[in-house]
């Protein structure tokens, strides 16, 4: 028979003798007391019992937190740190075949050659032609040749700022002697000190290519020998927010009838205070929208009449889309199954279980984008693996194992989503598009610390759902932001991004 603490303090105190007589006989002030004691001992055992399963779980949990990272949770790759980074490299070389590899153009690659700009692109010929014949020496008449060997080199002219001024005369009444100054007309002198291709390059520099302020000043200083202030360029960029107004505005509309949509978000910083940032990003346009909060009263009015498919990870907020027109992505998935492969006990066999039929999915996913299968073969041979995956989420669902049976039960509540790549075709299993998008405003965050006012956001959103936007439409972004300029300065018609 198994001996308690209590019982040892009981016989270390002399009471196991107490206890078997009489409570006649052990009624005594000084038993009493002894057996007081011992309940005391019981009460403090039974305590500390309580408070080092807790103080265990929660190591547990600060343990599980500690050895989280971009793999196996929804932290960004940028916060690993430099050991796990160096590991998760070596994973990837290994992966890929790449472990021994040397850096650089490997055996056999086919190098790429910067080509020759077109013939009515150069500015200036240089004619050379040989002054003997190199075989008998008798001197050579010179004569274009039809296919010359050509050789270029660009390089750009010395840049000097373009200043015009308007001046506003007063002449002198021959007759009564009063001077008349010519009326300031809005239609003829600029309200803005700089012109549009000025204007646009300050936007770029600043909303596009995220530099900061003062290293526009910088540039504009050294490379084109223009001064500005710091008011200057802030006053430039409400300008330029406001001329884009409408093609942002034209943007949002082809995202809300765009059949796939691929949103994701992060926080954003207004002088230090936390926002949230959100896109939605289609195969024709990307919009981008710096808002309060990610709540679901926040969100939903972005998303407008609710059309499509929408491709995310499984935020809460996102449930206002219909569960049979959602699609969640897989690599959120595989994080939380690997997650769960790390831990110990029958969750790590579930992890494992589950990432083995996630390598079947891409596999064969990877198949068929590679057209090594056709549609119909693709589908027939995930329904197998969709009813295993299925399987595995209800028997971990049932298991309740802390930690691992909740979010098993919560995938399965988004089972229709999980397939959505399967049943509808042009649809991707993964939401890389939307996160590609956002990564740049990411880092942008990361090196400016957000912006400092509500004029500073709208100026950050639009310019970056310009550039984005533009560049899936194959436009050119700096000559898009001077015609939205010159229409600002004409009151004119603003380009349209999606225009033929």
């Amino acid at each position: 028979m198994t001996i308690s603490f209590v019982d040892h303090v009981a016989r270390d105190h002399g009471l196991a003798r107490l206890r078997g007589l009489p409570s006649s006989r052990r009624s005594s002030p000084r038993g009493d007391e002894r057996i007081a004691e011992v309940a005391r001992l019981e009460a403090r055992v039974a305590e500390q019992d309580e408070r080092i399963a807790k103080l265990e779980q929660l190591v547990a949990e600060l343990t599980e937190r500690l050895g989280q990272n971009s793999r196996n949770s929804h932290l960004p790759p940028s916060s690993d740190s430099p050991g796990q980074r160096k590991k998760r490299k070596g994973k990837d070389e290994r992966k890929k075949g790449k472990g021994k590899r040397k850096r650089g153009g490997q055996p056999g690659h086919q190098g790429a050659h910067r080509g020759l700009v077109p013939e009515d692109k150069v500015n200036k010929f240089v004619d050379l032609y040989p002054s003997e014949c190199e075989h008998c020496f008798e001197p050579l008449s010179p004569a274009p040749d039809s296919s010359p060997m050509r050789h270029q080199q660009t390089d750009l002219p010395p840049v000097e700022p373009y200043t015009t001024e308007w001046r506003r005369h007063a002449c002198t009444c021959g007759k009564c002697g009063h001077r008349t100054r010519a009326a300031y007309d809005e239609s003829v002198i600029p309200s803005s000190p700089f012109g549009p291709r000025l204007m646009a390059i300050m936007a770029m520099l600043t909303g596009i290519y995220h530099l900061s302020r003062r290293k526009t000043q910088d540039l504009l200083a050294d490379v084109l020998g223009v001064t500005v202030s710091l008011g200057g360029l802030s006053a430039v960029e409400g300008r330029i927010s406001e001329a884009v107004q409408a093609p942002v505005a034209e943007v949002w509309k082809q995202v809300g009838k765009d059949g796939v949509k691929h949103t994701d978000g992060t926080t954003w910083l207004q002088a230090g205070a936390l926002l949230s940032l959100w896109t939605i990003a289609t195969k024709a346009a990307t919009a981008f929208k710096i808002v309060s909060d990610g709540s679901k009263k926040t969100l939903q009015p972005l998303f407008g009449a609710l059309k499509g498919i929408l491709v995310s990870d499984r935020a809460k907020a996102l449930n206002f889309w219909a569960m049979d027109r959602r699609r969640i992505c897989w690599s959120h998935l595989i994080r939380k199954f690997v997650s769960f492969s790390e831990r110990d006990g029958p969750e790590a066999r579930i992890g494992r279980e589950l990432l083995d039929y996630s390598a079947l999915v891409f596999d064969w996913w990877h198949d068929y984008q590679a057209e090594k299968m056709s549609r119909p073969q693709f589908v027939a041979w995930m329904a197998p693996v969709r009813e295993q995956v299925e399987g595995v989420l209800a028997r971990a669902a049932a298991a309740d194992i802390k930690g691992v049976s909740g979010s098993c039960a919560y995938i399965l509540e988004h089972r229709q989503a999980l397939w959505m790549f399967v049943d509808h075709d042009g649809v991707d299993p993964t939401n890389n598009h939307g996160e590609r998008e956002l990564r740049a405003f990411v880092l942008w965050r990361k090196r400016s610390f957000g912006t400092q006012s509500e004029r500073g956001n709208r100026f950050a959103e639009r310019l970056m759902t310009v550039a984005h936007t533009a560049r899936k439409q194959k436009r050119n972004v700096f000559e898009f932001l001077i015609g939205c300029c010159e229409a600002q300065r004409d009151d004119g018609p603003t380009p349209s991004l999606f225009a033929a």
